[in-house]
């Protein structure tokens, strides 16, 4: 039994085929997801999907990319999505530093917005970094984060900030990069992590792991990142199974 704690089922790629991705999820033993919505377009569509499905749960939030477009009015309105009882975390939200679509200082803004609404209703937050972790680790620290932990999402950083991270009461996620074969940060990381507090997911439709690298990645492929970290850590791959989707139970208040 595996939780994919980060997918887009509700991006545009899965338009034709949402629920036979869906099923091939399950068929691999993918018994649980939390997809992630982050814009005004995916954020209900990740309620839809997961009102659909007894084991899929949602996130809503605003990624960093976007944050020029977030106004007031919409975090009132992700405030309000976020007390449906299948939301379990707000986000994916953060700073994106490759992409120059909103500034940094809106970004930061916006992120500082969304932690203190997490705050409010008491719900953990799912991180997104890109280029970015100093800074977001800084935020984090200065608006006490710490309350209500977090996922650092497909965490690509080097062990130097896990400790950090975890001091913070936020789980570290692998996805499909600790597969790569010229990625050693993130294989690292998987042999770093105390067990209790690692968790996997896929980001599909993104970064597909090998040897689907370039493809359209889908849920059912968690399977591989979870192989992977087994493979890394000397263990099997039905403990690395049952550990990770204990703490996301655990991470996201699941019964």
């Amino acid at each position: 039994m595996l939780f994919d704690t980060h997918v887009h089922l509700n991006a545009r790629q899965f338009l034709e085929d949402r629920e036979e991705t869906i099923q091939r999820a399950f068929d691999a033993g993918v018994t649980y997801m939390t997809v992630v919505g982050f814009d005004h377009e995916t954020i209900p569509l990740a309620i839809e999907i997961a009102e659909a499905y007894e084991t899929i749960y949602a996130a809503v939030g605003r990624h960093p990319v976007d944050a020029i477009d977030m106004t007031d009015k919409e975090l009132d309105w992700i405030e309000e999505l976020a007390k449906h009882p299948k939301v379990v975390a707000i986000g994916e939200m953060g700073l994106d530093y490759h992409w120059d679509k909103s500034p940094k200082d809106v970004q930061k803004d916006v992120f500082r917005k969304q932690i203190r609404l997490a705050k409010k209703l008491k719900m953990p937050i799912i991180i997104h970094n890109r280029e970015a972790t100093e800074d977001i680790i800084q935020i984090l620290k200065e608006e006490n984060a710490k309350e209500i932990g977090g996922i650092m999402h497909c965490y690509s950083d080097s062990v130097k900030y896990v400790d950090d991270c975890l001091d913070m009461n936020f789980y570290i996620s692998l996805g499909g990069p600790v597969t790569f074969k010229n990625a050693p940060l993130p294989k690292e990381v998987a042999q770093y992590v105390p067990l209790d507090r690692l968790l996997i997911e896929t980001d599909a439709p993104y970064l597909a792991p090998h040897p689907n690298r370039g493809k359209r990645n889908e849920p059912a492929y968690v399977k591989l990142v979870a192989e992977k970290i087994a493979e890394l850590r000397n263990m099997s791959y039905e403990d690395i199974s049952e550990i990770t989707t204990k703490n996301a139970f655990r991470f996201f208040g699941i019964e």
